[in-house]
């Protein structure tokens, strides 16, 4: 491997802003609101692409556009649903979610915040739901760090061992480091690293197969059925991929860029940025695996990596049709999509071991100094964990994504979703909600039921549990008087 391999310049030039970004955020960490919610301090552009980015993985330019390239068209019905989902849950429960978490006790995270709403002195449904989150994202941060290794392999011919740790380490240091403020900084400037790629590298490729007539008579050619968006689907595949937009209402990386804006001024503004930027980044990755139909069956003498892995798709267009330091940007924008979600989850793991477990059960006197550097030392375990779970080269780690975004979409949604537009839930009826939503999951997954993905049973049995069970009680006059307080906040700012 050369030092002077530009994309490896390139790359090391980028991991080396991201870092010092996050020593920039270091000097405005002073308290746990700051390390774990970045002092609820984010302006509307910053909420909007972080939120996009953290929610965007590896997926978006290395699975999607394979899938597309390998089936054609009909592999988008996931895109769509992302995009339905996505919109509902900004027009829903951003600007509800903003205010709610504000009135009940400032809640810093999601267990923190079903604590507090539903007055559970318990501490069970603070447990319960940290919990889920622990369980859950040291998964999908492992799944992070795989794709991270990787990439790294796969560019630069290392071993998996090494490429694990070069993959990882960036993130660690600057989510360790700059927190929340690190976190969201750097989402924003790999967002804007990722739609510029995804720009890009569409428009390159239709001027390489020669114009948007040639290039989709090409892929005609290549197989009619590619324009066709039924292609093998069935209507409960159509649904089962739909379904992935319901996992939004429960994905705590992505709440927490709600709870962390400015106001609820800013949610608005941020709902449309946050929209565009998804819309043309799911477009553009939809396209380059359409367009590289039909790139590589007009030069099959350089398809043979992609067709021995479809995932490589937008890696190998890059290589071979950009200026080699171009080509580092873009490839860039691959471990832009991984650390931005990586960063993300490794926080909110942090911040539920610190806050919920930590702060609540262990040292409720620590002062908020002792709380920042025990949430830095939580992101340090929870990722030594996840390169532990990562170690195997032939890990299928990756597999068990949907199967965590399911768990939290069934688990947390309807729980969330309910708690911010019905005043009558219950502690008892968010307990059920979790417990139903999570326990769906597991067993539609095992039995594989119908064939249908397990979030969407998850989310309709945890909503049916949610309201039956409210309704067997009645909420306190303390938690109506803050949900309604909370209502005419949203009402009179949104």
């Amino acid at each position: 491997m050369s030092v002077s391999n530009p994309t490896l310049i390139t790359f090391v030039i980028y991991i080396a802003a991201m870092v010092l970004i996050g020593f920039m955020a270091y000097r405005s960490t002073n308290n746990l609101s700051d390390y774990i919610l970045g002092g609820r301090s984010l302006g509307s552009v910053v909420t909007a692409l972080s939120a996009g980015a953290s929610d965007m993985s590896g997926w978006l330019l290395m699975g999607l556009p394979g899938a597309i390239y390998m089936s054609g068209l009909s592999e988008s019905w996931i895109a769509i649903g992302l995009i339905v989902g996505a919109y509902l849950n900004w027009l829903f429960v951003a600007g509800r979610l903003r205010v709610q978490t504000e009135h009940n006790g400032d809640a810093l995270t999601l267990p923190d915040y079903f604590s507090s709403r539903f007055e559970d002195k318990s501490g069970l449904l603070r447990i319960i739901s940290a919990v889920v989150i622990l369980v859950f994202f040291t998964i999908y941060c492992a799944s992070g760090i795989v794709a991270g290794a990787r990439l790294f392999e796969s560019t630069f011919g290392m071993s998996y061992e090494t490429a694990l740790w070069a993959g990882a380490a960036a993130t660690i240091a600057y989510t360790f480091v700059g927190g929340f403020l690190a976190v969201s900084w750097t989402d924003t400037v790999q967002a804007t690293l990722m739609i510029f790629a995804l720009l890009l590298t569409p428009i390159i490729v239709l001027l390489a197969t020669g114009g948007v007539d040639t290039t989709f008579l090409a892929i005609e050619a290549q197989d009619p059925s590619n324009f066709d968006m039924l292609k093998n689907t069935t209507f409960i595949g159509i649904i089962s991929l739909m379904g992935w937009g319901l996992g939004y209402f429960g994905q705590p990386h992505i709440l927490a860029r709600f709870m962390a804006a400015d106001s609820v001024k800013s949610i608005a503004n941020a709902r449309r940025i946050s929209m565009t930027w998804m819309i043309l980044c799911l477009g553009g990755t939809v396209a380059v695996g359409f367009f590289g139909i039909a790139y590589f069956s007009a030069n099959p003498a350089v398809a043979i990596p992609v067709s021995e892995n479809h995932e490589r798709v937008f890696i190998e267009l890059a290589k071979i049709l950009f200026n080699p330091w171009i080509a580092g940007v873009l490839l860039s924008a691959i471990l832009a999509a991984v650390m931005s979600t990586l960063s993300c989850q490794l926080l909110v793991c942090s911040s539920a071991l610190t806050e919920d477990f930590y702060k609540t059960f262990l040292r409720k006197s620590a002062s908020q100094v002792e709380l920042v550097w025990v949430g830095r030392a939580m992101v340090l375990l929870v990722a030594l964990i996840a390169i532990a779970m990562a170690a195997n080269p032939e890990n299928r780690v990756l597999g068990l994504v949907s199967y965590a975004w399911a768990g939290f979409g069934a688990a947390f949604g309807p729980v969330v979703l309910i708690s911010v537009i019905w005043k009558d839930m219950t502690r008892n009826g968010a307990l059920a909600g979790i417990l139903v939503g999570a326990i769906t999951v597991i067993v539609w997954k095992h039995f594989e039921l119908l064939g249908l993905y397990e979030i969407i049973p998850g989310f309709i049995f945890a909503s049916l549990a949610i309201y039956i069970v409210s309704k067997l009680g009645t909420p306190t006059a303390g938690m109506l008087q803050r949900f309604a307080a909370a209502e005419a906040d949203f009402r009179l700012n949104k």
